[in-house]
């Protein structure tokens, strides 16, 4: 049988632990000589492909400097929002499978969110219509958690380890004056608020900071909030409020919009950042305290420092995974993650696959069981799913001037 080539590309936003997922799909590749001749990296994902950049992996990142992907954070070979026409008869389908056939590609890995398995939905289907030979997989990433069919993904660990980090510490810093305030921590999520969820694994103890928590699953009363926020301050003099970049009221309008200078991106989107603020002045105008607003913003998804270890070993175990199931002929699916209930109750985790076409274009939202009644937290059920996937640190190398060594693409 004659050898062939394996592809890897990376796409949509980073997060701490992608570059492990490319380290897992990298490293499998080149222990696998005998069927795999060339590992070959897509420069900004598909469409950097169809602007003719890739890399080789052998001569980029030669011996050990594959292993410095484990502890970078951002996505090495560079990423796009890039979306494939809806028509498999676009010219840019059999344009972009002439340049497989041309780089003799076998196994094609794209690592992303939804709009990545969306690629790799239409890459899988145009190969099965024409009899391409070309496996297409997808590995799995977001910190915002939000893929169905799978139990997490990579990066929401790492990214979720640091919300929660984070907000401890914002707490103890709000807790240094004796004058009644009001911290308001703005998280991403736009529809799914399983990041902002995190807030509460920073809490110490029952009634602990943050005392609120608001996700995009329920429905923002601002009234409400207010109300909620005065009677709190009848017994606590500094008090935390979590709330998703995605609140919204029950007529479906987003709470940043109620701030005039609210934009759209350049797909139209409204941006979204900037519901932190127009609460902090909500607060400081209706109830006379003292208020402050942070925005955790990418933060949540470059810390290297806070890196879950247990992410960083999943996020390398679905990489290696992927190219295994390519290898035994699997195709149009996306590496899943399986939480196995062990006899004692602890945590375990093991790879899976699922029908790509049945993730793409879909979002998993936080269960409505897995948040009060008021909507104004998180139950434990949430705790329990979220807690083993922030376990563990890593060490991250430092080099002469005592920053971080990460890997850099020249």
């Amino acid at each position: 049988m004659s050898k062939k080539n394996l592809i890897v590309g990376q796409s949509g936003g980073p997060t701490a632990v992608i570059n492990s997922s490319l380290y897992g799909v990298v490293s499998e590749g080149f222990a696998h000589p005998e069927e795999i001749d060339h590992v070959y990296g897509m420069v900004n994902g598909i469409e950097g492909f169809l602007n003719g950049t890739v890399l080789d992996f052998q001569e980029a990142l030669p011996g050990e400097k594959l292993e410095s992907l484990k502890h970078t954070p951002g996505a090495y070979l560079g990423s796009c929002r890039y979306k494939l026409p809806e028509s498999l008869e676009d010219p840019v389908y059999p344009e972009l499978f002439r340049r497989f056939e041309e780089l003799n590609i076998g196994w094609f890995f794209y690592i992303g969110g939804n709009d990545s398995m969306d690629t790799v939905s239409k890459l899988s289907r145009y190969a099965a219509q024409t009899g391409s030979p070309i496996r297409v997989i997808g590995e799995p990433k977001t910190i915002d958690n939000d893929l169905v069919h799978t139990d997490h993904t990579p990066g929401f660990g790492s990214a979720a380890r640091y919300v929660a980090s984070t907000v401890r510490e914002i707490t103890l810093d709000a807790n240094v004056y004796e004058k009644k305030s009001v911290t308001i921590i703005e998280i991403m999520g736009r529809h799914a608020g399983w990041l902002t969820a995190a807030g509460a694994l920073a809490r110490k103890y029952q009634g602990d900071n943050p005392l609120f928590i608001y996700l995009p699953e329920t429905d923002f009363d601002q009234e409400i909030f207010l109300t909620n926020v005065e009677k709190a301050l009848d017994k606590n003099c500094n008090i935390i409020v979590c709330v998703s970049e995605g609140i919204h009221d029950a007529s479906g309008t987003f709470i940043c919009e109620y701030d005039s200078s609210v934009g759209t991106d350049t797909f139209g989107h409204k941006m979204l950042a900037g519901c932190g603020k127009y609460l902090e002045n909500l607060v400081r105008s209706r109830l006379g305290v003292k208020a402050r607003s942070v925005e955790l913003n990418v933060s949540q998804r470059c810390s290297a420092s806070l890196i879950s270890a247990t992410d960083q070993q999943e996020a390398v175990a679905a990489g290696k995974f992927g190219v295994q199931a390519a290898l035994s002929g699997e195709t149009g699916k996306m590496v899943s993650f399986v939480r196995e209930t062990t006899p004692d109750g602890s945590y375990k985790m093991s790879c899976g696959l699922e029908d790509v076409n049945l993730i793409c274009n879909e979002e998993k939202t936080v269960p409505q069981e897995w948040i009060t009644a008021d909507g104004s937290d998180v139950t434990e059920d949430f705790i329990a799913y979220a807690r083993p996937l922030i376990q563990g640190s890593i060490s991250v190398p430092t080099g002469e001037d005592g920053l971080p060594a990460f890997v850099y693409r020249k």
